[in-house]
């Protein structure tokens, strides 16, 4: 098979576009820095807080609908041991935005926080941000990862061109504007890629539903024709594996400093709440056309097309079953605009997870511990060196393994079993402590390593109940993941309160007190966060509202 020179044009005249608009929306980054009178390294990382509310809402979708989503989405419903009622991304990455308007935007944003790790580091300290830190920046590398795997993969099926080349230009690219424009440039592109995403798969959807070699989706919902009904069923032991899998996906994904970049950067507490409404249901939509070609894939005679047979699922290739279904059962005109879709939906997450470890670096790792007299043009360095570096190992890990699954697991799973329980704490138990968090951290990431994962192969120490072989390889149908993120969280409550207790009542010598508990309980967030914003000048700044000031105050 020859390359495919027209859509390979189209491709590049894609990424020139996305080059341009966010060389443009760096010049309006450099704009907003020269008019600062605080601190410019966050005119990069929350884009000066003014932010409008569509804007908003567009790079937020952006960021939660990635390739791993698109694909992931479209191979749920394909596979035949799965199928729609196994599709929780698309129910829990909605759900996780409501979640996080409804109760985390006000604590977060009504704090005037730069970035997640900020409550910690107030409260915590260093020591223990220090550690904290290492989980969100994984999850943020293996995202990149993820998303890179998913892109290079859809272009070595459809354009038929090697998935080092496509892995390498699009992580340069998203590099390239990234290390520019900071917030404003990833902002801005990623409108135009949430509206490319959102035409691509759209238009897509006539054509892959109207092919001769697929039968009515309709039928084959309930029927089996050429492999069982794509609608699926979930039987009763595998009710607490879906709750699971859903709950992982719902408050994994208010974990990711991404989501609190982008209600940070909101002009005000309200804006960034709607934002979060809006962008769930431009979520629930994007979500619906990989949800119907994977249907339609489950509906097709693959002897009928060139693809031929065995299917793609005895091939084992149900991961790449969107571009395969695009190619095999749309003209090639369209098929391209398939690929523009996937890659913008890459590009748009790829920005989001380097920006935001590289600003968590730098300002709560470089500038608070390693370097605390370092003046904003030394910061905003390291947040561009960050970026780099964060986006050069994504990129080598894509480059290692085609699996996008497996980085998408190992990134929510992370999030949720380690630092679901941290955040929790630290924004709604007043008496969490560092002794607590130190505690809780230990917990929930041993029980989520001898829990096993059957995707990488390392079998389980713990056996929950219904713990089974299948296939060869011990599978868990507890909610395991969720029972470590509970165990954990209630592992900080109990030692928080007994160590404030103890010191409190002077039970332990004060002099024992490494963490400063005693002196912490009598100082909020809200104090600390008053008292950093006076201290550093920002209050005139255009990085504070007027609503942050009523707030704190």
């Amino acid at each position: 098979m020859a390359v495919d020179i027209p859509g390979l044009v189209a491709v590049i005249v894609f990424y020139v576009l996305i080059l341009i608009t966010g060389l443009w929306a760096a010049r309006k980054s450099k704009k907003e820095e020269k008019r600062c009178t605080g601190n410019k390294s966050e005119i990069t990382m929350v884009g000066g807080r003014n932010l409008n509310v569509w804007v908003s809402s567009f790079t937020t979708t952006a960021t939660w609908v990635g390739g791993g989503f698109i694909l992931g989405t479209a191979e749920v419903v394909y596979l035949p041991s799965q199928g729609l009622v196994w599709l929780v991304a698309l129910i829990g990455f909605s759900l996780s935005l409501i979640v996080g308007g409804l109760f985390f935007c006000k604590p977060m944003r009504g704090n005037n926080y730069v970035t997640m790790m900020d409550p910690f580091q107030i409260k915590y300290g260093n020591t223990l941000t220090s550690i904290l830190f290492i989980p969100a920046l994984l999850a943020d590398v293996f995202w990149v990862a993820c998303v890179l795997a998913a892109l290079g993969g859809t272009m070595s099926v459809i354009l038929d061109i090697s998935s080092f080349y496509s892995v390498i230009i699009s992580a340069g690219v998203a590099i390239l504007y990234t290390l520019l424009g900071g917030l404003y440039s990833v902002a801005y592109t990623d409108v135009i890629q949430l509206a490319l995403m959102f035409f691509g798969l759209w238009l897509c959807i006539p054509f892959t539903l109207m092919s001769p070699a697929s039968a009515d989706i309709t039928y084959t919902a309930v029927n089996t024709l050429y492999q069982t009904p794509w609608l699926g069923n979930i039987e009763l032991r595998d009710v607490g594996r879906w709750l699971d899998d859903l709950l992982l996906v719902t408050l994994g994904g208010i974990c990711y400093q991404a989501f609190y970049q982008r209600i940070l950067a909101a002009a005000t507490i309200t804006q960034a709440q709607v934002t979060c409404y809006i962008s769930s249901i431009i979520c629930f939509t994007l979500g619906i056309p990989p949800a119907i070609i994977g249907a339609v894939a489950a509906s097709t005679d693959w002897n009928q097309t060139s693809y031929g047979l065995p299917t793609p699922f005895e091939k084992g290739e149900a991961g790449m079953i969107l571009p395969i279904a695009l190619q095999q059962l749309c003209p090639s005109y369209i098929s391209i605009a398939g690929i523009g879709a996937i890659a913008a939906a890459v590009m748009s997450s790829i920005d989001s997870a380097l920006l935001s470890s590289a600003s968590m670096f730098a300002r709560n790792i470089y500038k608070k511990i390693l370097r605390k007299k370092a003046s904003e043009s030394e910061v905003l360095m390291v947040v561009k060196l960050s970026v780099l570096l964060c986006g050069s190992t994504g990129m080598g890990l894509a480059m290692t393994t085609s699996s996008v699954y497996m980085f998408f697991m190992l990134s929510g799973d992370m999030m949720y079993t380690v630092m679901c329980s941290q955040l929790l704490c630290i924004l709604f138990i007043p008496k969490s402590n560092a002794y607590g968090a130190s505690v809780g951290f230990v917990v929930g990431l041993l029980l989520r390593c001898l829990a096993g994962e059957p995707v990488l192969r390392i079998p389980p120490v713990i056996h929950f109940p219904g713990c089974r072989l299948v296939n060869g390889v011990y599978v868990q149908f507890f909610p395991f993941r969720t029972v470590s993120m509970l165990i954990s969280l209630l592992s900080i409550v109990v030692i928080s309160y007994l160590t404030s207790f103890l010191f409190d009542r002077g039970l332990l010598r004060e002099e024992w007190d490494v963490f400063n508990v005693k002196e912490n309980n009598s100082v909020t967030l809200k104090d600390v966060a008053l008292k950093e914003l006076t201290e550093e000048s920002t209050l005139n700044s255009p990085v504070t509202s007027k609503e942050d000031v009523h707030i704190l105050e």
